[in-house]
């Protein structure tokens, strides 16, 4: 089997080809590197350019002929960077998306796995969800990514096209074999600020405390990025089954099915690393949301997959790649 995986050269898209390769599936890399990296590509069939350029995707689709499956992974994906430009996340993560299914689906490339969020859900009085809860997406990233789901659902109505999204709840970790991992030294989510704090000694800062969760701050389920990726192979795997026939669509919810709170993350972090952090308190950023966990089990009956890594497993992993990361990235 041969994919096309897009943003390939990013954290998640990066761990995803590895764990293609790892099982056997060759996967084809399509990337702008405006955030990923060259260097990630490594081994790896491997275009720099636009997702939305026709003519590149006709290169490559006559170059590798045998591409049966694309993961879409490239997206902007920072929520307080969607606030303050959202024409420019409109335009990358739905426009650029709509040309490069258009393009694929008229090529005959037909199975589409997309990469979604848990920040479209509006959560339950106990902030749970499953597949079938509200939408209540609250910031342009996020509605960006309902957007696409919408249409692509719709795409697979009208059109031989067959789409399974992913909904990620909170990706931590790095590729346990230390290929990749985070490329930026300074990320934005939770995992990577509290990386950031401990080895520059600067205060981590908690984002919200007047939150409705037992400690008042965002509640989130953590996943390991190697889980996340293993679930993307198994959805390759079993793609016939999940969508059968020639159209349709379907969504799975990707997560541990357990609530951490980001008080709880920054314990499970210190209980790694044998420290105390100082830890200083703000408002919530733009864009910011409560959270919510999965307590759906569609992944496990439709894909066979349960998470395996632990947060704390998570965290070593996060703190091995960012011992490694200048030796890769020079960075």
């Amino acid at each position: 089997m041969k994919v096309l995986v897009t943003g390939g050269a990013g954290f998640i898209g990066s761990t995803i080809t590895s764990a293609c390769l790892d099982a056997g599936i060759a996967p084809v890399v399509l990337d702008d590197l405006s955030t990923g990296r060259r260097e990630f590509t490594a081994g790896r069939s491997a275009y720099i350019g636009d997702i939305a350029d026709h003519h590149l995707l006709d290169r490559i689709l006559d170059e590798h002929p045998d591409i049966t499956a694309t993961v879409h992974c490239a997206a902007k994906i920072v929520v307080p960077e969607s606030v303050a430009d959202p024409l420019g996340y409109y335009r990358c993560n739905v426009a650029k998306t709509v040309e490069l299914v258009d393009h694929l689906q008229a090529r005959g490339v037909d199975r589409f796995v997309f990469s979604s969020s848990a920040s479209i859900y509006r959560p339950d009085d106990d902030l749970t969800v499953d597949e079938d809860s509200a939408l209540a997406p609250s910031s342009p990233y996020a509605r960006t990514k309902a957007m696409v789901e919408q249409v692509l659902a719709d795409a697979a109505v009208a059109h031989p096209l067959r789409v399974v999204s992913l909904r990620y709840f909170n990706p931590i970790g790095a590729d346990p074999q230390l290929r990749t991992g985070l490329q930026s030294p300074n990320p934005s989510h939770a995992l990577g600020r509290l990386l950031h704090a401990y080895e520059s000694g600067a205060a981590f800062t908690i984002t919200g405390t007047s939150w409705a969760t037992r400690d008042g701050t965002g509640l989130r389920d953590y996943i390991h990025v190697w889980d996340l990726a293993r679930a993307h192979v198994a959805t390759l795997q079993r793609f016939d089954q999940v969508v059968p026939g020639e159209r349709g669509s379907s969504v799975v919810n990707l997560g541990t099915g357990r609530g951490t709170t980001v008080r709880e993350l920054v314990a499970a972090f210190e209980a790694v690393v044998g420290e105390r952090l100082d830890v200083v308190e703000a408002d919530p950023r733009p864009g910011d949301v409560i959270g919510c966990y999965t307590r759906s089990d569609r992944a496990a009956r439709l894909l066979g997959w349960r998470t395996e890594l632990s947060e704390a497993d998570g965290v070593r992993d996060a703190l091995a790649w960012a011992q490694r990361r200048p030796e890769v990235l020079g960075v």
